[in-house]
């Protein structure tokens, strides 16, 4: 590909989002820590582009700082304009600097997962003097092109003539350098420019990227929308900055925090972004974009589906008839969670496909767990004759009412500056719920025959192990094991190994993810429905060796300590401390090999791509534990010695 430049339109005033604005510029707004025109000169620096201008008017001292500290600093030429130019009159402006290149033009309020790529080799291969990215998009469609791409005209009435289509532009292009001779000084629109050159016979090209994701940052419902969005997709329910002290903040889901926030103690945030905010003590914010002299309202999402009518009128007495439904997560496995609202009551309704072989025991897991006073949520609007039913079946798919535990897990939980006691207290208290489940519950679970029957056993074991190697080494890493058979015998010998180590319940997921954090700091523990009967040290690797939410190795001693007091003063002398201190490595080995393998499947094959953040951390602890263990088993040693934390989906 021949030498690109690229040029940022960042001059314009944002007047659609006072009074936002009035602080900072539209492209320097912050999402989830890093202003939009970073995240755009990143994707644009990535095509690859060379250099990159950028126009600045409004608040253009701001822009410059940004570009002095931005990581792309160095590559980055500005260009102010005492008066606004025009998207045409900028690009005359910086004539000089795009000179004797190809250049593509990019406005700094648009975000999009176009590929800029592409686009460039579209341009390249028409030998276009423009092209521009075009997508179906009613509300800003005014661009005429024709069925084979070339445009057309831009505004006014359709072309007369056969196979004209009216597409909207992203405020995306590319020119050839010749573009800049049809610009001509001061203020213009490249608009006009396009009409000049269909006058002059040259060709203006279009590219369609309908069903891209597109959005432009013009008002706070879209900024929102985006920020927002930006979470999800990251996987998160609340950002907070790391220089933002919050303690004593409660917290509820999509709330966003940015840089220089001041939080006042027993202040509540939900469904909000604070930006530069002051925040009173014990006040709540809740939907609402929230700066240091303004607040701005915003709508509480709602999810499209309708709630079933059969549902409604089993809901308890105490709801409101006003009933709305927000989806609120995923997680790792096919299973949706949505909160119900009606009025100030809320509850949690989980859908899973019908044939979800968990379904019955997470309902007799349920009603167990809770008559021996494990904290997990109740469930609502249940009902069983005989056998269990579900609340309701619809499309393939059973529902089951919960009760609403909140947004805050102990890993969101972790995100908010907390002093290492009251860290280490909490997870005392997570502890002590596995304890109880490792000792207490593990007495009396002849009264669950469910769970009394779902062994965590030898074959389970090797299932957890192929599941790293077929997730995680051959399917995204992509590796040949030249010694597999050898290997396999090696996973034998671990499974077995650990298979004959002494069995409790066992939560086998009991991880930050899977533990909310309720009014109080009370921890409770959700997604067990895939407990077993398992070695114990199996939950204990699953929370201490977390790669979701690492423990600082000193705090990490106590609380194994911790543990091992808790079970030796309930089991006496029956309980071996050495004994159970060997069986550590083993299972630590197994967990981090199934999570390798779960982080591979839910990105590669689920699409979920935030996962792959976890794969350092994860891959860090297991080579720690082969280098533990590397004489019992040198061929696993071997192969995840070699491995690199890259995996690409």
């Amino acid at each position: 590909m021949e030498t690109i430049k690229a040029f940022i339109l960042a001059a314009g005033l944002g007047e659609r989002l006072r009074p936002i604005t009035n602080h900072l510029p539209k492209p320097l707004l912050p999402v989830l820590g890093e202003p939009i025109i970073e995240r755009l000169a990143r994707k644009v620096f990535s095509v690859p582009v060379v250099r990159a201008g950028v126009n600045t008017h409004y608040k253009a001292e701001m822009l410059y700082h940004w570009a002095e500290t931005s990581s792309c600093a160095g590559r980055i030429e500005l260009f102010n304009e005492s008066i606004i130019l025009g998207t045409g009159g900028a690009l005359k402006n910086a004539e000089h600097f795009l000179r004797g290149s190809t250049f593509l033009v990019h406005n700094a309020d648009i975000v999009s997962d176009i590929n800029l790529r592409a686009l460039i080799e579209r341009h390249l291969s028409e030998g276009n003097v423009a092209t521009l990215a075009v997508h179906s998009h009613p509300e800003f469609s005014n661009v005429w092109v024709h069925e084979e791409g070339t445009l057309l005209s831009v505004g006014g009435n359709q072309p007369k003539q056969m196979g004209v289509r009216r597409v909207a532009f992203t405020g995306i292009a590319v020119y050839s350098e010749r573009f800049l001779d049809l610009l001509p000084a001061g203020n213009s629109s490249v608009i006009d420019a396009w009409h000049r050159a269909l006058k002059s016979g040259l060709r203006v090209g279009t590219v369609s990227f309908n069903g891209c994701r597109w959005t432009d940052i013009g008002t706070a419902e879209a900024y929102s929308s985006l920020v927002f969005s930006s979470l999800k997709a990251d996987g998160e329910v609340l950002y907070i900055h790391p220089s933002v002290e919050c303690k004593g903040l409660g917290l509820g889901a999509d709330t966003v925090i940015e840089k220089g926030c001041i939080i006042g103690r027993r202040a509540s945030v939900r469904g909000s972004i604070l930006l530069g905010a002051r925040v009173v003590e014990g006040s709540y914010i809740e939907n609402s974009i929230v700066g240091p002299d303004y607040v701005v309202s915003l709508k509480e999402p709602q999810d499209p589906s309708s709630l079933p009518s059969s549902l409604i009128s089993g809901l308890p007495s105490d709801f409101s008839d006003k009933i709305s439904m927000t989806l609120i997560g995923l997680g790792g496995s096919d299973r949706k969670y949505y909160r119900i609202r009606g009025g100030s009551k809320t509850a949690v309704l989980m859908e899973c496909p019908k044939d979800d072989p968990d379904y019955q025991r997470q309902v007799a897991y349920t009603q167990f767990f809770r008559k021996l006073s494990v904290p997990v949520p109740a469930l609502l609007g249940f009902y069983t004759d005989g056998s269990v039913q579900p609340l309701l079946a619809r499309g393939g798919h059973v529902y089951l009412l919960f009760e609403d535990l909140g947004d805050i897990s102990l890993y969101s939980w972790l995100k908010c500056q907390k002093d290492a006691g009251t860290i280490e207290d909490l997870y005392r208290r997570v502890i002590d719920i596995m304890i109880a489940l490792h000792t207490r519950i593990t007495d009396n679970v002849s009264d669950c025959v469910l769970l009394q029957s779902r062994v965590f056993d030898a074959d389970y074991l090797r299932w957890e192990t192929d599941y790293f190697m077929n997730r995680y080494i051959a399917g995204p890493k992509g590796i040949p094991v030249p010694n597999a058979s050898l290997l396999s015998r090696e996973f034998d010998r671990l499974a077995a190994l650990v298979d004959s180590f002494e069995k409790t319940v066992l939560h086998r997921d009991f991880q930050s993810q899977n533990v909310m954090v309720t009014k109080g700091d009370v921890p409770r523990i959700i997604d067990y429905q895939g407990a077993r009967i398992g070695p114990p040290a199996y939950d204990l690797a699953s929370l201490l060796w977390d790669p979701y939410a690492p423990i600082d190795p000193i705090c990490r001693e106590r609380l194994l300590e911790y543990y091992i007091k808790g079970v030796s003063d309930y089991q006496g002398s029956a309980f071996g401390e050495e004994v159970f201190r060997q069986t550590l490595i083993p299972c630590r080995l197994q967990r981090h090999m199934q999570a390798l393998g779960a982080y591979g499947f839910l990105s590669a094959v689920k699409g979920r791509s935030y996962f792959l953040k976890y794969v350092p951390k994860a891959l860090q602890y297991l080579k720690e534990e082969v280098e533990a263990a590397k004489n019992e088993y040198p061929l696993l040693f071997e192969l995840v010695s070699g491995l690199h934390e890259k995996i690409d989906c």
